[in-house]
């Protein structure tokens, strides 16, 4: 058996445009519905999300049939966590509130099996390795796993060059929603102060030679942040998308406008 190609590390690496949908619903079900809907990559969200180790794997198990990739966003960068996410199979890795460079690169060394790094070795229990019928998974999964490293604070922006720097670090995520509130500016992640501070932190990130990304509702918003340079933007929530087609479906039936 072989060790399965991550297709979008090499669009990041070759600055392919990656549009992705930020799935929250924390069911395995809904997510195999969006996974086959046209997006390049759905984002699981455990951080902000109630997922946990078992939701993800079953999400994971959903969407492998599809033409899609799926990145997890894990609650912190706690490597024990981390760990668990890879063994079960994910191969992009999205952690959040990184603030330093040495930070990011304790985080890429959690992902690597010494002498690399400190990942703990138990493939003969891991999906990832397929229970260790991939041929020299041990020696190749390095090649195909996707760290990115969410930068979402004042403290993170300033350390940002050194943080894009980090060998292992493949991408950049900017987290509009908490730079904004770090910024004094809570609730207002749409203000230009903060979009300016992102574009201008996507163009440091790919001076780096690394891809940048983000998350916004607002289509206009996203593709100026595309064309500022990012390469994986998620333009949408599931949440958001199912309620406000509720809400939409609701207000033409509501007391006043029915025939």
């Amino acid at each position: 058996m072989q060790l399965p190609r991550n297709e979008f590390k090499r669009a990041l690496a070759e600055r392919r445009a990656q549009i992705g949908l930020w799935v929250g619903l924390a069911d395995a079900y809904a997510t195999e519905l969006l996974a086959g809907t046209g997006f390049d990559w759905l984002a699981i969200d455990a951080e902000h999300s109630p997922n946990d180790l078992r939701t993800v794997l079953g999400q994971l198990q959903a969407v492998a049939a599809y033409p899609v990739h799926p990145v997890v966003r894990v609650v912190d960068d706690d490597p024990s966590m981390i760990k668990q996410y890879l063994d079960i199979g994910a191969r992009t890795l999205l952690v959040p509130m990184v603030e330093t460079a040495q930070q990011a690169a304790r985080i890429v060394a959690s992902t690597r099996y010494p002498p690399q790094g400190f990942r703990g070795v138990g493939s003969a229990l891991a999906r990832a390795s397929r229970w260790n019928q991939v041929a020299n998974y041990l020696h190749d999964c390095e090649r195909e796993l996707c760290v990115l490293v969410q930068v979402e604070s004042l403290k993170g922006m300033e350390h940002l060059a050194a943080i894009a720097d980090t060998p292992g670090v493949d991408g950049v995520f900017f987290g509009p929603a908490d730079l904004a509130a770090s910024m004094g500016l809570l609730g207002r992640s749409a203000d230009p102060r903060v979009t300016s501070a992102i574009e201008e932190g996507m163009r440091a990130v790919g001076a780096a030679g690394k891809a940048a990304g983000v998350l916004t509702i607002d289509t206009a918003a996203a593709r100026r942040y595309l064309q500022a340079g990012a390469s994986f933007v998620a333009v949408g929530l599931d949440t958001t998308l199912l309620v406000q087609g509720a809400r939409d479906l609701a207000s033409q039936f509501t007391t006043g406008n029915r025939a």
